[in-house]
Parts: structure tokens; C-alpha cells; sequence
């Protein structure tokens, strides 16, 4: 009760003045941090990003990418660019690299200034090969650690793992749990040897594990346990990070993973059949809500000496449970008749398959067989064939999402749990991290939006001839699927038509018995 009674937001109080470091900030959850920490944090000191160069763009020109984000543009409005500028600092780097590629200089403004560090990077890709899965997940988090034994003000280290790393426990605890392997022999075993060596090495090592995005953080988490005695580090396991679900831009996100491709792929009628449990629920989260605990974990770990909750599994499974069939079901109703996406190929339809032989089936019939015929008709029409490459890619993350779809994990979250206790009312609001009033309709709602928006670039004023076109395209299939099934009936009443008369017409002599005996 004396929480309630409180309106101050003490968590902004803990990063006044403070120096921040952040890698993987051009990330999703990077790029959400950030907004995060200026927006409600304005009293920090600094925030430098780890960032590399890319595609020609060095770090500096990548931030101002980043800020041009419409992530950012209340804090534009309300700050200007130069502001976002000064109170944010690049430092070149690569957490692929020896001493993560930061040049003496920098590494010592680092060990200088740096009270918090969060180390968000990562490879999110499945089929990562083993060996860069190893040099970004697993040895970028030991250099990162060497970094953090040298930072003279370091107040907490916060490694970003993930909940589904430890994919032989189906239930997950708040605890530290071994490695795979060990992470220093992995590391060594990787830089000497040449990436086809390691190929050809891969599944040997991963064992029972699916992907060595599962196995890399794993070993990256192991290290920072082993450290956890001599480091100020604490261990936040997100799960599926999905779009923001309140603050700043509901729905917003940056890419196509999770839900969110499904969504896109079955609205825009691509998607027909996907092998699944429809009964199963995977682990969703947005990404604001892991944000929030992020910075929650900090405050308490700070100012509340909390050496007791070192790893937090930033869950929502034992809250709330959508199935598969559920998040298909929401997002047919609403890509059909709330928020249509422009251009789509076919009426959004399918279904999900427990049985692998249909599933097979229907992705012949309803995927590989249209896109055959779609494409040819493009190539005669002088357009560049895209459908076979858009459904190689769709087959490809099929593979990596059957084995989490078809099994299943649950997650014991109470460190969360207790946060929530210690927080008071203007804190809950801030930054919220229960589900009390989620609207999973809505949500789903404002994430198709979003991803109209953002992702496919399509603009709201086109969301009436959207419409119009879905209603065509609902006349087309109801059609389409009535002469298919005219033209099946028809064949087998010819069939049997056939069965009971000859060519002439007359009746089979199988009939004309059975008509004398009765």
C-alpha cells in the first residue's frame, strides 16, 4: 500500500547521470532500448552503441539511419535530431572481432565511463553456420565479459539470452543451468579450424539440438554464470520478441520474424497449410514488455542490492496461453475484414496440418503448383518470376518453426513476478510488464497495421480499394472452389454413370440381373 501511494519514478532515477553501453542496438530490441531509455531516462549522461560498419555506411551514418526510424519520431519532435546526437555516441566495432574490433582509444573511454553495460547482440538467425553463430554469440559475450572485468565504474552487466536455449528442460526454471559443452573449447575449436571443417562438424556438435542459434547462446550464457561471483551481471531470457504492444508506436516492429510473417504470409493469401499442433501455444512477448523488465532488473539489482534474482525469464506462458489455432484464427479475421493487405494473390484460407503426408500434399497443390503457374505467366509477361524463391524461403522457415510449433515449453517467471510487487503505481504504468488489461484481438490488430505501414509500405489511404479487392478476391475463391468441386462431381457421377450402362447405351448385364431376380 505505501507503493501506491508513491508517484515517483525511481527507476529514472537510477540512470541519472550514468554512462551506457549497448550492443546489437541497431537490433529490434536494441533499437526499442534506446527509445526507451531517452524517452523516460532524459538524465542520462551518455549512451554509446557498439556498431560496425555496413554496407558501405560507417557507424555514424547507421545511427542517424536509426534515429530516421519512425521508432524515434516523438523523441524528434520533441528533443531534435542533434539532441538524440549528443546524448548518443558510436563506437566503432564488431563483436565478431578480437577485443570486439574497439580501438584503444574508445576501449579505454569504455573502461572509464561505463557504469551499465547491455549486451543485446546477437545472430537471430536458425540456420546461422556454426561457426559465426560461435564467433558473435558465444565468443562476443566473452570478450564482452573480458571488457566488463576492466570497466572501473560497473555496475551491472546485462547479458540478453534467450528462453528457449536450454530446449532439453521443458520447463524452465530462474536458475543457471550447464552448458552444452564447454564454450572455451568451442570457441578454440572454432577459430583454428576453417568454416567447411566446422560444417561438416555441425550436427556432430550440436547434438539433440535443433539450430546453433539454441546451442551459441546456451555456451554464451554459461560464461556469464561462470562470472556471476566476480561480475555484477544479471541474465534476461526473452522469449519470442514480438511487436510493441503499447509504447511508443503499438504494433511497430522491423521485421517479418515469428507471428508476424505467419500473419503477413497467410493475409496476403501465400500461406495455405503449415504442419502444426493447432493445439500447441508458443511463448510470446512483446518487445516494450521485455524492455520494461530489462530496465526494472537493473533498478532493483542497483538500488535494491538484489543479489538474489540474477536471471529472469521474461516470459508470458504462464499468464496467457494462445494457441497456433488462435493466432490463425485472429489474424484470418482481421487481414479479411479489418485491416486487408493491398495486392493479395488469393483469398486467405488453409488450414494447419497435424498429419506430415497432407501437409506435404497441400504445399504441392496449394503452394509449389500455383506458384509454378503464377510465375510462368509473369515470365510471359515480361516480369522477373518471384513466387518459387517466395516459397523456398516460406519452406525454409517452415523447418525452423515445425520443431518449436510441435514442441513444447513452460516457463517459470516468478523474479518477474516479484518486480511487479516492488513498484508503484506511476512505475506499473511506465513500464508495464503484466498483461492485465491486454486486448489480444486489439493487439494483433495494431501489429497488422503496423506491419502494413512499416514493413510492406502500404500506405492507410489505401485501405478502401484493399478492401475492395479482398471482396473480389472472397467472390473469386467461392467460385473457383464451386467449379472444382462441379467438376468433381461431375466426373464421378460419369463415373458411375458409366459403372451402370455400356457404350450403347443399354444397361450393364450385372443390372439386368439384379432387376430379374427381384
Amino acid at each position: 500500500m505505501e507503493n501506491d501511494k508513491m508517484d515517483i519514478d525511481r527507476v529514472a532515477q537510477t540512470f541519472k547521470g550514468r554512462t551506457i553501453f549497448i550492443t546489437g542496438g541497431s537490433g529490434f530490441l536494441g533499437k526499442v532500448l534506446i527509445e526507451k531509455l531517452i524517452r523516460v531516462c532524459p538524465d542520462i549522461r551518455k549512451i554509446y552503441m557498439l556498431m560496425r560498419t555496413k554496407k558501405g555506411k560507417d557507424p555514424k551514418q547507421r545511427l542517424l539511419d536509426i534515429f530516421g526510424n519512425p521508432l524515434f519520431d516523438g523523441l524528434k519532435e520533441k528533443h531534435g535530431l542533434d539532441k538524440l546526437m549528443e546524448q548518443c555516441d558510436v563506437i566503432g566495432g564488431d563483436v565478431t572481432l578480437p577485443d570486439l574490433g574497439i580501438s584503444p582509444e574508445d576501449r579505454q573511454k569504455l573502461i572509464e565511463e561505463v557504469t551499465i553495460i547491455y549486451h543485446c547482440a546477437a545472430t537471430i538467425r536458425f540456420d546461422e553456420t556454426l561457426k559465426k553463430a560461435v564467433l558473435l554469440n558465444t565468443r562476443g559475450t566473452k570478450l564482452m565479459i573480458q571488457l566488463a572485468r576492466e570497466m572501473k565504474q560497473l555496475a551491472m552487466l546485462c547479458h540478453v539470452s534467450t528462453a528457449y536455449c536450454h530446449l532439453h528442460e521443458k520447463h524452465l526454471m530462474e536458475k543457471p543451468y550447464d552448458p552444452p559443452a564447454n564454450p572455451h573449447k568451442i570457441i578454440n575449436c572454432v577459430e583454428w579450424l576453417d568454416e567447411p571443417v566446422v560444417d561438416a562438424m555441425t550436427d556432430k556438435i550440436l547434438g539433440t539440438l535443433p539450430n546453433t542459434y539454441a546451442f551459441t547462446k546456451a555456451l554464451g550464457e554459461g560464461l556469464v554464470v561462470e562470472t556471476m561471483d566476480e561480475l555484477p551481471s544479471v541474465i534476461l531470457r526473452p522469449s519470442i520478441v514480438i511487436p510493441i504492444y503499447q509504447d511508443p508506436l503499438p504494433g511497430w516492429t522491423d521485421n517479418i520474424n515469428g507471428p508476424t510473417g505467419l500473419l503477413i504470409g497467410a493475409g496476403k493469401g501465400v500461406i495455405r497449410t503449415m504442419y502444426c499442433d493447432s493445439d500447441g501455444y508458443g511463448d510470446y512477448l512483446p518487445v516494450d514488455i521485455a524492455v520494461n523488465c530489462m530496465l526494472l532488473a537493473t533498478w532493483n539489482f542497483i538500488e535494491n542490492n538484489d543479489r538474489t534474482r540474477r536471471i529472469y525469464n521474461v516470459t508470458s506462458s504462464a499468464e496467457i496461453k494462445v494457441s497456433w489455432n488462435q493466432v490463425i484464427e485472429m489474424g484470418r479475421e482481421i487481414v479479411t475484414t479489418k485491416v486487408p493487405l493491398n495486392g493479395v494473390l488469393w483469398y486467405p484460407g488453409g488450414s494447419m496440418k497435424n498429419n506430415r503426408l497432407i501437409h506435404n500434399l497441400c504445399m504441392i497443390f496449394f503452394h509449389f503448383l500455383p506458384a509454378i503457374i503464377l510465375d510462368a505467366l509473369l515470365f510471359c509477361l515480361g516480369y522477373k518470376p518471384v513466387l518459387i524463391r517466395v516459397h523456398k524461403r516460406i519452406l525454409k522457415g517452415f523447418q525452423v518453426f515445425e520443431y518449436y510449433a510441435n514442441n513444447q515449453w513452460d516457463f517459470d517467471n516468478s523474479n518477474v513476478q516479484y518486480l511487479r510487487t516492488l513498484i508503484n503505481k506511476h512505475e506499473k504504468e511506465l513500464y508495464k510488464i503484466d498483461a492485465d488489461d491486454l486486448d489480444m484481438m486489439k493487439y494483433f490488430e495494431n501489429c497488422i497495421k503496423a506491419a502494413r505501414i512499416y514493413i510492406l509500405k502500404e500506405a492507410e489511404e489505401t485501405l478502401p480499394a484493399a478492401r475492395r479487392h479482398m471482396r473480389i478476391m472472397w467472390w473469386v475463391d467461392k467460385i473457383c472452389k464451386n467449379l472444382i468441386m462441379g467438376i468433381f462431381l461431375y466426373y464421378i457421377g460419369l463415373y458411375f454413370y458409366n459403372s451402370i450402362f455400356n457404350e450403347e447405351g443399354t444397361k450393364n448385364v450385372i443390372v439386368e440381373e439384379i432387376i430379374e431376380r427381384l
